[in-house]
């Protein structure tokens, strides 16, 4: 047992509380006996892992109302990315690659920059994690049709190399090749194929992290068989396919978390913890600053179908709370 477990512990049980009530425990205990202990400690230990310098392929983002138009994404999935992107610089000082649409690229660059992080292309993306001068990650758009998708995994991989996948809240499609939100309602078009490009990555071995809290996101397919009897509109024959919103792409560690957002949350918590580096937790004050300015940037709170600081239909007061309840479990660590 590490010296970080009990925290790890902690952290986790406090960001799987499933106060959205949409079947997440079930997948918490299913992920966490594969990966034999706490998830954030896992997935932390598998980021602190790259070498210093390396490059890392993040994606997040949904194309939240995708039968309406490709432009409205949702405000889960970008904060927790840009979050685990600024820690994963200071404290690997990792050149990070975020793939994403196209058509949501704005609100992502300026969620990577209320964070922190400066967005330039890769040149200087890697220059800048050589000499440890300024964080910066590179946003590239992934095409969002299958055959492209599967073409652009290849190349994508070949070309950048990277030493880690890191997936949150990117919904992935189900075993008949739909992509399904979590009311059951196909939302595939216009969406980029990037769980192809994580499918692919499997196959070579590189590692994987994924962050996911509803059954249809990349990783969910580790634990599959779970999710097809705890989430609604999960199993056989719940959609119009014949099949249900589970995703079948999978991962080396599946981060569960009642909002996506929170388990991003646990993992910079817990890659604090290890490295002693207070500056990697996601503050309070931090999670203030992104929630207004996702919604400043057009992001939408999913549940409620409406642009507001809200997250997945809870209050943006419960998400700083949920801030402060994990810095408050490292404090003394830290301290």
């Amino acid at each position: 047992m590490s010296n970080f477990s009990k925290y790890d512990d902690r952290l986790d049980r406090l960001v799987n509380l499933d106060l959205g009530n949409r079947g997440i425990e079930p997948l918490y205990d299913a992920s966490r006996e594969l990966a034999g202990g706490a998830l954030c400690g896992a997935a932390a230990d598998m980021l602190l892992a790259i070498p210093e310098g390396g490059t890392a392929i993040v994606t997040t983002g949904s194309v939240s109302r995708a039968w309406l138009t490709p432009k409205l994404g949702e405000n889960d999935g970008p904060s927790g990315a840009a979050a685990l992107i600024r820690a994963m610089w200071l404290a690997r000082r990792a050149s990070c690659v975020l793939v994403i649409e196209e058509t949501l690229m704005s609100p992502m660059a300026a969620t990577l920059q209320a964070c922190g992080v400066a967005v330039t292309d890769l040149e200087t993306t890697r220059k800048a994690s050589a000499d440890g001068t300024m964080a910066c990650a590179t946003l590239v758009a992934y095409p969002v049709t299958d055959a492209e998708g599967q073409t652009a995994a290849q190349e994508m991989l070949a070309h950048l190399k990277p030493d880690i996948m890191v997936s949150t809240e990117r919904v992935g499609r189900n075993e008949n090749g739909v992509y399904y939100n979590m009311r059951g309602r196909d939302y595939g078009m216009g969406r980029a194929r990037i769980d192809m490009l994580f499918d692919a990555a499997m196959v070579q071995g590189i590692p994987v992290v994924a962050v996911g809290d509803g059954g249809n996101e990349i990783g969910m397919g580790l634990v599959a068989e779970v999710v097809k009897t705890s989430v609604p509109y999960a199993a056989p024959g719940d959609c119009d396919c014949g099949g249900g919103i589970g995703a079948v792409s999978s991962a080396d560690v599946l981060m569960t978390a009642a909002v996506s957002n929170w388990g991003c949350t646990a993992i910079c918590a817990a890659m604090a913890l290890r490295t002693g580096d207070k500056r990697l937790i996601h503050t309070p004050a931090m999670e203030a600053r992104l929630l207004e300015v996702m919604t400043a940037n057009g992001l939408i709170n999913s549940a409620d179908g409406i642009i507001d600081p809200h997250v997945d239909g809870i209050k943006d007061t419960t998400h700083i709370a949920l801030a402060e309840m994990a810095l408050a479990i490292t404090r003394k660590a830290l301290s």
